[in-house]
């Protein structure tokens, strides 16, 4: 069995665990804004590895004792995982169902920052995990659902969010990584604090969580504590990239940043959504009358304004490619990205 370059070369290196000493005394006695923005200079930059390398780091950081690939979405703790993955041999290629093989899931997904570097290489939010059940996934945010469309054979599940603010369509992770997963959004939103207020992530306005998502990340962080797998993935991620998870490192932050005392606002979810696809910004507004959208660019220009009734709207929307904001008129706080 052969690994890329990467896994190699980082063997020697493999005694380095923990922060160093003195790595987050810049963020010693702050809290809210002022810790985020601490934080995110001491985590940035980092060095960024190609997207052909994460098979590597997955054998530094997601391997288990008996060498089998650590699958999120197909692990069973404290029981016998349906499948079990061997690295090199089971990565994909070609997947027809659950087993088949692994691949890369961004678990903050490519589309919400528009696919480029270095987020779409950065080891500490993508996990190897079962083709099929990444598939299943898809671009759905994270959530807790009543009704589930499809189970995946450890439990994960796709289908109707039920968490309280919460519509539409999520996935649901295992209870056991639901605390991984909100810490890496959690860092997401910390090493780009900047960027995200252009990306067109659904759980985000204006490059902050809405409401709802913010409430829940801190629920599963507090019900799903730091794990020794993910201090020794985190441990791992800081020999390839040089940067760590503070919220593994110092789980209290989140409550200091996110939590009800905390500075950090959360946004209030917008009452309606917006998607373009096929040439038409797709628009569902709630309520039967009809109102003004604007549209605006990344700069905050108005560049289109349109009317909208309630339900479904499909309209043409000739602008040039790019990321864009939809906004009610008379309500601007409250606003959905969507890419052209």
């Amino acid at each position: 069995m052969r690994f890329p370059l990467l896994a190699a070369v980082l063997l020697p290196a493999l005694t380095i665990a923990q922060p160093p000493p003195g790595y987050y005394d810049s963020a010693e006695g702050l809290t809210g804004e002022p810790l985020r923005m601490a934080l995110r200079d001491i985590i940035s930059p980092h060095t960024v590895v190609a997207y052909s390398q994460l098979w590597g780091a997955f054998y530094r950081c997601d391997r288990r004792t008996n060498n089998t690939v650590w699958d999120i979405y197909s692990d069973i703790p404290g029981g016998s995982p349906p499948y079990a993955y061997q690295f090199g041999t089971d990565q994909c290629g070609t997947y027809n169902s659950e087993g088949d093989c692994f691949n890369r899931e961004h678990s903050f997904p490519v589309s919400w920052f528009n696919d480029v570097p270095p987020m779409n290489s950065d080891i500490h939010h993508i996990y190897p995990t079962d083709a099929w059940v990444n598939q299943a996934r898809g671009s759905w945010p994270y959530g807790e659902v009543s009704s589930a469309a499809f189970t995946s054979e450890n439990g994960s599940k796709r289908g109707t969010c039920n968490y309280p603010g919460c519509t539409g369509t999520v996935f649901e992770p295992i209870d056991a990584y639901k605390g991984d997963l909100a810490r890496a959004h959690f860092y997401m939103l910390t090493r780009y604090m900047n960027e995200a207020v252009s990306w067109p992530a659904p759980i985000l306005s204006n490059g902050e969580f809405f409401g709802w998502v913010e409430n829940m990340l801190v629920d599963w962080h507090t019900q799903d504590p730091v794990s020794a797998k993910e201090i020794a993935r985190n441990d791992s991620t800081f020999i390839i990239q040089g940067n760590r998870n503070p919220y593994i490192d110092n789980p209290q932050w989140v409550y200091s940043i996110w939590g009800p005392e905390a500075s950090v606002p959360e946004q209030l979810a917008p009452s309606f959504r917006a998607w373009f696809a096929e040439g038409q910004l797709h628009v569902i507004a709630e309520g039967s009358e009809t109102r003004t959208f604007e549209v605006l660019d990344i700069t905050g220009r108005v560049v289109s304004r349109i009317r909208v009734s309630g339900g479904r709207t499909d309209l043409p929307l000739e602008m040039p490619a790019g990321a864009y904001l939809l906004r009610l008129s008379d309500t601007p706080t409250g606003a959905v990205r969507f890419v052209r």
